[in-house]
């Protein structure tokens, strides 16, 4: 394969913004393998399974058993102890904040997106499997000790119990993740999506039991007040929470950890999202609700944000210097990873490739994603943590020079 597209052309985008530092930048641990020229003869595409490999980059066969064991379990549950109607009244309402937090999640996870059957795996985790080891518990702790006493139900359970229960349930669903999809589980930013996924399917099934009671004891207002203070008020709750654990995984994959040395960075994480579940709940128990969400909730949920665009980042300066690594070797401009490696860039970049014969904007978001594949795939590389690194190089390397090919076809 040969650089086929100009060094130079000033039709093209071209966004050079400084370079930028990153507390959340992690240290190589290899040097992963020599990048040949651009003007090297091709090597044969990889065939068959080293194309597109699976192992991975997907949840394994079992974890699909138990999600679907589990899931008609807690439909029957629910059927039961609340009934077809409010149990789909509370379905139905629940839906709404789950879009919007699935719509947000995806708005993080768009430089670089994560495999759609993963995605799923994430939401129906959390939205089965921890909701179904945490019933299993509450079901246990009644058998054993018969009905909570005020104090246990009114503050222990929320404050101590649900916290504890809940996040080990969620957090269980990233390790899992992270162990059999380590391919797909690239570093912090990784990490947040498939924390924050697992926390919506969770938040989605609890929110249709709270929905469903309410309706059950209150009708229409109760069900309108209920839904005010978890669909609208706080949506982003269980997403928050796991999220940190996911943060704690992403740290641990970008150093190459792999499942006993990510261990310990999962329970710090852990930790983490029990304190801020425990302090959410608290609020509600212990003080004013509104007045503590006004006050400490939202600016905590400010500096949520905050460390999500400090990660993106960080990302985009991780992709910036993986590319050049490619540039070095002649088999990308530097305007091109300029363009990729910035969010104004990749928009300038699909206007521009709209205005070609044919509209070929499709052309250039495959380049896009295939460009910022690479770059992961660099990285996994230079941490140590992908024997399969050098076959995607390879694949991709084709995809890339193939675009460019057919975005400055005549």
């Amino acid at each position: 394969m040969t650089h086929s597209a100009p060094s130079s052309d000033p039709s093209r985008p071209s966004l050079t913004p400084p370079p930028f530092h990153s507390p959340f930048e992690q240290p190589d641990v290899a040097s992963g393998a020599p990048i040949p020229r651009a003007d090297a003869p091709a090597a044969p595409m990889p065939q068959g399974r080293a194309v597109s490999p699976r192992s991975g980059r997907s949840a394994p066969l079992w974890v699909l058993g138990v999600v679907v064991l589990v899931a008609v379990a807690v439909v029957g549950y629910f059927l039961n102890a609340l009934g077809p109607v409010a149990s789909v009244i509370g379905m139905i309402l629940a839906f709404v904040p789950l879009a919007v937090v699935f719509f947000a999640v995806r708005i993080i996870d768009r430089w670089e997106p994560e495999p759609k059957g993963l995605v799923a795996a994430a939401i129906a985790w959390g939205a089965f499997v921890a909701i179904g080891i945490t019933l299993g518990f509450d079901l246990a702790l009644l058998f054993a000790f018969g009905p909570d006493s005020s104090f246990v139900a009114d503050v222990v359970a929320p404050v101590v119990q649900a916290p504890i229960v809940e996040e080990v349930a969620k957090g269980l669903g990233v390790y899992v993740i992270f162990l059999s999809a380590r391919r797909a589980f690239d570093g912090p930013v990784d990490g947040v999506v498939y924390g924050a996924l697992v926390g919506a399917g969770f938040a989605f099934t609890e929110n249709i039991q709270y929905f469903a009671v309410s309706f059950i004891e209150g009708g229409a207002a109760d069900t309108t007040a209920t839904f005010f203070v978890r669909g609208i008020l706080s949506p982003f709750a269980h997403v928050m929470f796991t999220s940190v654990t996911g943060f704690a995984l992403g740290l641990a994959a970008r150093r190459g950890a792999r499942a006993g040395a990510a261990f310990g960075p999962w329970l710090l994480g852990l930790g983490g999202a029990v304190l801020l579940h425990a302090f959410w709940n608290g609020s509600a128990v212990f003080g004013d609700f509104f007045a503590l969400y006004l006050t400490l909730q939202v600016p905590l949920f400010i500096v949520f944000i905050l460390g999500l665009v400090a990660l993106r980042r960080e990302e985009a300066r991780l992709t910036r210097t993986r590319l050049a690594d490619y540039a070095a070797a002649g088999w990308f401009t530097e305007q091109e990873v300029d363009m990729v490696a910035t969010g104004r860039g990749r928009k300038a970049a699909l206007q521009w490739a709209g205005t070609l014969r044919g509209d070929r904007t499709e052309i250039m978001k495959g380049f896009i994603r295939d460009a910022t594949a690479l770059a992961a795939a660099r990285q996994r590389a230079i941490s140590g943590r992908d024997p399969h690194a050098a076959q995607d190089e390879q694949v991709l390397l084709h995809r890339t020079t193939a675009a460019r090919a057919a975005m400055f076809a005549p």
